[in-house]
């Protein structure tokens, strides 16, 4: 017996009373465009502690962590896109997380527990970029005025600021091109930092290289278990509904070309990032690798312009991350 065809939940006259369908249906993009706002969403600063990570693991295990860590998520994000495009063909659209949880998993209570989950991490993110950017700007203003009378706090308004004016954008389909940049930026400041990694590697002021683990035992578990904890929070993308849902239809096919086209960036900036700052720096990598390049005693281990250049790439890209953040939580927001 056939089964009777199933309302779909974007029906017009339910988009016309969903605010948030109504903000994210923009869907004009092409899989180069998803492309963008995948990037933008996984590849960021975090990429500087993955030499750190790595000496938690040593050379053998830190590749493995770092590849498995990649094939399963971009599996996994293959997964869910095959689902929203099943989804979609059977005339259930779904643009937002919250829809497709409770299609999969049962409506109810699933529906607000994917919202306070999503809510949560994008919240974080959000503010984490905010911070990192003012961060950003005091290290340039200290390098370039010791002395100077603003302090970290100002920073972080300015940065505030500069977020609020930008977050005017009207839909997620509008970021691309900023998001573009971010994509260029990103591969910006790995190149700077992999440069600044060999020169200081090849330098006469070379830091000794050692490549072996913790000593003890407790302490080699603990900084196994936080370099696992890193390579699985790296990859993590919050917003593949949302992006999916900005492709013009039919989207079958564009979202995997767009992964692609993101994890080529992630094995480009994650792989070359690692392995020239473990290389140079070893078990005494710090958690951001521009700090092991700027050490607090000593000479510069790079040229200062470099490490200025690189800095001005992440706060940059910071502004790019923190959008793409807030218009996802305009869309949590909207009903």
């Amino acid at each position: 017996m056939a089964q009777p065809p199933r309302m779909d939940p974007f029906a017009q006259n339910l988009r016309d009373r969903d605010a948030g369908a109504a903000f994210v249906l923009q869907s004009k993009g092409e899989w180069w465009h998803a492309g963008f706002h995948l990037t933008t969403a996984i590849v960021g600063p975090t990429i500087l502690t993955l030499p750190y990570a790595f000496r938690g693991l040593g050379w053998v295990l830190g590749f493995f962590c770092l590849t498995v860590m990649a094939i399963v998520t971009f599996y996994s994000y293959y997964l869910m896109s095959k689902v929203l495009e099943h989804c979609e063909k059977d005339g259930r659209r779904h643009i937002r997380f919250r829809e497709l949880a409770a299609d999969v998993l049962g409506s109810g209570w699933m529906f607000y527990f994917v919202i306070l989950i999503q809510t949560a991490i994008n919240t974080g993110i959000g503010i984490g970029a905010i911070l990192l950017a003012g961060q950003c700007l005091e290290i340039l203003y200290s390098n370039l005025s010791p002395n100077g009378p603003l302090k970290l706090y100002h920073f972080i308004a300015m940065v505030t600021l500069v977020m609020i004016i930008l977050s005017q954008f009207p839909t997620f389909h509008s970021l691309r091109h900023l998001n573009f940049g971010s994509l260029l930026l990103s591969l910006g400041y790995t190149f700077l930092v992999v440069g600044a990694c060999i020169h200081a590697g090849t330098s006469k002021n070379a830091p000794p290289r050692d490549y072996s683990l913790e000593s003890k035992m407790t302490t080699r578990v603990f900084s196994a278990f936080t370099s696992i904890s890193i390579f699985a929070s790296i990859f993590g993308n919050g917003i593949l509904p949302e992006i999916q849902a900005t492709l013009a239809p039919p989207a079958t096919g564009k979202m995997v070309k767009g992964l692609q086209m993101c994890y080529a960036v992630i094995f480009v900036t994650f792989y070359s990032a690692a392995v020239s700052g473990y290389w140079v720096f070893g078990n005494k990598a710090n958690s951001n690798i521009l700090n092991s390049l700027l050490p607090d005693e000593g000479p510069s281990l790079a040229p200062t312009w470099v490490i200025g250049l690189a800095v001005i790439f992440v706060l940059l890209q910071l502004f790019a991350i923190g959008l793409q953040c807030f218009h996802s939580l305009e869309t949590l927001m909207l009903w």
